[in-house]
């Protein structure tokens, strides 16, 4: 596998606490017009059963652009279908009752442009429902930029970085195809103690630090992972039993289209 490829193993080491947001949102879904279901950025297939355990009788397709990701997707045996392609370009063949996407969009720029694209895929009568992880300001985020940018400057190119709109955007991009919903949570996530460095290191660097360790060789990375827990150990002491309890912020929207 590529460095620049997902590690499945890596980010289902918080499943957990992965899954609590897309449940949340799941929550919020409700009666759907007839046509099938989408798993917008599946990943490692962890929405897909309860996907289908709430719509057992519609064709649910999840898609990724990662080859290691569908893999792991595949093993659930909860998709009819599984399609490698990027959001930005992907054309469907058939238009959806739900399109559902937990932590994918953020990946992608012009969320304007994506987001009207959408729209155009679902049924009259169907759903658009959204997570992304808003956490950008925070320590456990911008530390790495930080550290980057002041020990290899020019390095990491912004257009790199997963990102969002600011929240009232999103209404204003959706509101003319039908009703909004948009809200935001903020969890307070419990790491696991471990060993080998900081557990926030552990749990962003499958996620948001991948395009910025991948700009980085071997010993590059090692020297910036060692900063990085050396902060992260301020920004996020550790309880007693050596845990951590990590805020995280996640942005939510649903449209209901007209």
């Amino acid at each position: 596998m590529s460095r620049t490829d997902w590690n499945p193993e890596l980010y289902s080491r918080f499943a957990g606490l992965r899954l609590r947001p897309a449940l949340d949102l799941l929550a919020q879904v409700g009666t759907l017009p007839d046509g099938p279901v989408c798993d917008l950025g599946c990943g490692t297939g962890v929405v897909g059963p309860m996907l289908k355990t709430r719509f057992p009788d519609r064709e649910l397709t999840g898609m990724d652009s990662s080859t290691a990701m569908l893999k792991k997707a595949d093993e659930t045996g909860a998709y009819d279908t599984l399609e490698k392609a990027d959001i930005a370009n992907w054309s469907p063949e058939d238009n959806f009752a739900l399109i559902f996407s937990n932590a994918a969009l953020h990946w992608l720029d012009d969320h304007e442009s994506v987001l009207e694209q959408l729209v155009r895929y679902l049924r009259p009568g169907g759903t658009l429902a959204v997570q992304v992880p808003n956490q950008n300001r925070a320590p456990s985020h911008r530390i790495w930029l930080d550290l980057v940018g002041e020990h290899f400057p020019g390095r990491v190119k912004p257009e790199t970085i997963p990102g969002v709109m600011e929240r009232g955007e999103y209404f204003h991009t959706l509101a003319p195809f039908g009703a909004v919903d948009l809200w935001e949570t903020e969890y307070f996530q419990r790491l696991p103690a471990s060993d080998e460095g900081h557990p926030v290191r552990h749990f962003t660097s499958s996620t948001f630090a991948r395009p910025v360790l991948d700009r980085l060789d071997e010993g590059e990375t090692v020297m910036i992972e060692k900063l990085y827990d050396e902060v992260m150990e301020k920004a996020y002491p550790r309880q007693p039993d050596g845990s951590v309890i990590f805020p995280f912020r996640r942005l939510f929207f649903k449209l209901e289209k007209s």
